[in-house]
């Protein structure tokens, strides 16, 4: 019988037995219930025979942290317009996306969770232009939606995009219809809901519950919240930046550090159809500024992200500072690699725009100039910061390399999984959640399977 519980220390039998007893033994607990989280709650669930199971999530709710609706581009990745991606890293991103894409037809039919806009990669000008066109013949036999599309085609499906341009100035874009908004919060519910219903397992949801210390007893982890302790025979930590601060308190990990991007958005009236990305400046590891309609409301069109370095793990929780500094370190190769990154003179630049785009009246000046590049005719008055919108990506720095780590970062240590940065984000949760799911099922050993063709066939 399932036991989907919230958690809050209530009367709940099981609460009150020792940690020693065998009955309070997990087979996995999973700490963090974002999207990564809780796509491998459901992977367990449905194909596995796991069947004792917790996650651990210190919120109220899951996905309220950079799962939350207003903390993320909302954006599936495919590797169809990101210009930054090889055709290598766009194959893996796509069959990793395609799994989310499947879920949600199959699960959202109401379109409580997805939307579907047309989207795009814009060039303006012969050299961003030429690069597309070479970029269209190298990927068009993974992405056969994937077009290019002239000005006068770009007038009639995105006006906006057009109006005020020098007509001189040439203009293509790489234009496919797929182009999914996502609102993965209610992705990581729906995780759950379908985890927890019509299943004979023990899946316990402890919400409210802060994991105060992880430690290897033997064969087991004891896991230490506020008010219980209990054991598990494998572990996963899906806490994003947290996750890396978990892994050094076992001793894994103490080559990395973080550099946390803070994201922000601006929003103004309905401005887009669909989704419309800039051609990604070399050298830079972030995302470059996009304009996306909401994914619940496409009367508003949201702007960027923008992408300044915070020394926190959570964006607006001013209480991971410290939390921060015990993870990166105070040490001499942590101060020299963060100096050694932004000595780069285009990534310097960089940082510092988007630190300013941030600041109030001004930040509003500068990025205007940014939005101006989809939008020409966008005026001052019609853009607004979005107060309390944004996330933080935490970027692994190398302290040997003294460089960015980019891509999912992922470290594995003894019968446990530390999950630091999916990548692209949530559009690889379900594969994130494949992948975490085989090497459990390998740390708990004889007895215990997966499904591997199960979960091909419904969602791959």
């Amino acid at each position: 019988m399932t036991q989907a519980t919230q958690d809050k220390t209530t009367q709940n039998p099981t609460t009150q037995k020792t940690a020693t007893q065998t009955d309070n033994i997990y087979d996995v607990v999973i700490v963090g219930g974002g999207v990564c989280g809780t796509a491998l709650l459901y992977s367990l669930s449905h194909y596995t025979n796991v069947n004792k199971i917790a996650l651990i999530e210190k919120n109220a709710e899951v996905a309220l942290v950079n799962s939350k609706q207003s903390s993320n581009s909302q954006t599936l990745h495919f590797g169809d317009i990101e210009t930054n991606y090889s055709l290598e890293k766009a194959t893996r991103v796509n069959q990793a996306a395609m799994m989310v894409k499947n879920y949600v037809l199959k699960n959202d039919v109401s379109q409580e969770i997805h939307t579907l806009y047309h989207k795009m990669v814009l060039a303006i000008g012969e050299l961003e232009g030429d690069f597309l066109r070479d970029r269209y013949e190298t990927f068009k036999d993974l992405f056969p939606a994937l077009r290019i599309i002239d000005r006068k085609e770009l007038a009639d499906i995105e006006p906006k995009v057009v109006e005020g341009r020098d007509d001189s100035q040439e203009m293509i874009a790489l234009f496919t219809p797929d182009g999914y908004t996502i609102d993965f919060q209610k992705l990581s519910q729906s995780f759950v809901k379908n985890a927890t219903q019509k299943t004979d397992k023990s899946i316990d949801l402890m919400t409210d519950t802060r994991v105060k210390a992880i430690q290897l007893e033997g064969d087991l982890y004891r896991i230490e919240t506020a008010d219980k302790t209990i054991l598990a025979k494998a572990v996963a930590v899906t806490s994003g930046a947290h996750s890396l601060l978990f892994a050094k308190r076992l001793g894994y990990g103490q080559d990395y550090a973080l550099l946390s991007a803070a994201g922000s958005f601006y929003f103004a009236p309905a401005q887009l159809n669909g989704k419309v990305y800039m051609v990604q400046m070399k050298k830079l590891p972030f995302a470059a500024i996009h304009g996306d309609p909401e994914v619940h409301d496409a009367s508003q069109t949201r702007f960027g992200p923008t992408a300044k370095v915070l020394p926190m793990l959570e964006r607006h929780r001013y209480g991971t500072i410290l939390e921060y500094f015990k993870t990166a370190g105070l040490s001499f190769d942590a101060f020299r690699s963060f100096f050694s990154i932004v000595s780069d003179l285009t990534i310097l630049w960089y940082l510092i725009m988007n630190f300013i785009y941030d600041l109030p009246i001004i930040g509003k000046l500068f990025f205007i100039r940014k939005v101006r590049k989809i939008i020409p005719s966008v005026k001052l008055r019609e853009l607004k910061y979005a107060k309390g919108y944004g996330g933080i990506r935490p970027q692994i720095v190398n302290l040997k390399s003294r460089k960015l780590e980019m891509g999912q970062a992922k470290l594995t240590g003894k019968n446990i999984i530390f999950n630091i940065t999916p990548s692209p984000g949530a559009s690889t949760c379900l594969k994130n959640a494949e992948d975490d799911t085989r090497q459990l099922i390998e740390f708990l050993g004889e007895g215990y399977s997966f499904d591997q063709e199960k979960f091909s066939a419904d969602l791959a």
